[in-house]
């Protein structure tokens, strides 16, 4: 199963643009000599056998295309000729490749090149007619492709251009989602600590000191293109032990990192938006609160990334295929969770969200990344 995806990485390991251009280029060259051997048999009727118009054929129809690539790339070594300048490049030379054919071909049989020529001389303007037709056509032919291929080339590039643009374009969309979330952060944080201040000097000590490791491990990774579990678990610990402290005992939280998952990147930001919506929208309308547990693990090669909470649950109407947020707000970031997933990781990425029975919710985050 693997032969031929390595001989693909060997082919364009040890060979360049223009070798990948002639071997690409010789299926149809022989396509053509064969169809002219063909042509020169049952139609010309020359006097020569099938198996040695098949030679005179190939050897001529080689030399034709060898002369023509040479001197394309001696005249024009690195620009493109015109099309009438090629056409015209053709034609001069495909003479010229048929007497350099007639005479290789002599040889490997052994004949004599003046009675090969005498032996055909009815037929050399014939021959040199067809050789210089055939040699049009296949310039055409071997013209268009090349400019298909330039095409093709151009819009991969275009496709991945594109791309990075739009990753470009989520990881702006990132930073101000950042923006917007770690002031919201702050603005309740300090809020809290300054009441706690006045009434509960060791809370606040904790709760300072809580702050403390979340702007740290913020500004060392939440700003990076890419992060390790381990540092947004680290994040996470302390944006819920913060809420925590406000919260009191209505909030409770679990975080399961295996330890060879420590150092595994992913894109930052992934897991804080839905941690803020199961409590936002789950645990914290709750009047007695509820468990948040964040879980890293490997499922069928996929990392696989949840939080689930025994909050409120998903509302009644709500369609996780809808791939939206719902109207009155819930789940607020999926949708963009789900836009920066297919934009860095492409269509196996994903997220879905479900009932945690017997109560809450359970985002499920699916990232086909190597560990």
């Amino acid at each position: 199963m693997q032969t031929i995806p390595r001989l693909r990485t060997l082919y364009f390991r040890y060979t360049n643009a223009t070798w990948r251009t002639i071997l690409g280029e010789m299926p149809r060259l022989l396509l053509i000599n064969q169809l002219v051997a063909l042509i020169v048999s049952y139609i010309v009727r020359s006097s020569g056998s099938l198996f040695e118009n098949f030679v005179f054929s190939n050897v001529i129809g080689f030399c034709c295309y060898t002369l023509i690539r040479v001197a394309r790339a001696v005249i024009w070594p690195k620009s493109e000729p015109s099309t009438l300048a090629f056409y015209f490049l053709c034609l001069t030379l495909s003479p010229f490749g048929f007497l350099a054919g007639t005479t290789i071909s002599a040889a490997i049989f052994s004949y004599r090149l003046e009675n090969v020529f005498s032996m055909q001389r009815s037929y050399v303007i014939t021959f040199v007619t067809l050789t210089s037709v055939i040699s049009l056509i296949a310039a055409w032919s071997f013209w268009n492709r090349a400019k298909m291929t330039e095409l093709s080339a151009a819009a991969e590039a275009e496709k991945a251009r594109a791309a990075s643009i739009e990753k470009q374009a989520m990881q702006t969309q990132l930073q101000l989602l950042q923006a917007q979330i770690e002031p919201h952060m702050l603005f309740n944080t300090l809020a809290n600590l300054q009441g706690l201040i006045a009434i509960d000097t060791d809370r606040a000590q904790h709760m300072l000191a809580q702050l403390i490791v979340y702007l740290r491990v913020t500004l060392s990774s939440a700003r990076a293109e890419n992060t390790t579990l381990k540092q947004e678990f680290s994040l996470m610990e302390a944006y819920l032990e913060l809420l925590s402290i406000r919260m009191g005992k209505r909030l409770r939280y679990t975080l399961d990192l295996p330890a060879d998952l420590a150092q595994t990147r992913i894109a930052p930001m992934l897991l804080q938006p839905l941690v803020e919506n199961a409590i936002r929208h789950g645990v914290e309308p709750k009047m007695e609160g509820g468990v948040i547990q964040v879980k890293a693990e490997i499922a069928h090669g996929i990392l696989h990334l949840s939080v689930a909470d025994t909050g409120l649950g998903l509302p009644f109407d709500y369609d996780d295929s809808r791939n939206v947020a719902t109207s009155d707000g819930h789940h607020v970031g999926n949708a963009n969770i789900r836009e920066r997933l297919q934009a860095l990781y492409g269509p196996q990425a994903k997220l879905t969200l479900e009932n945690n029975l017997p109560e809450g919710t359970i985002a499920h985050l699916y990232i086909p990344i190597p560990i």
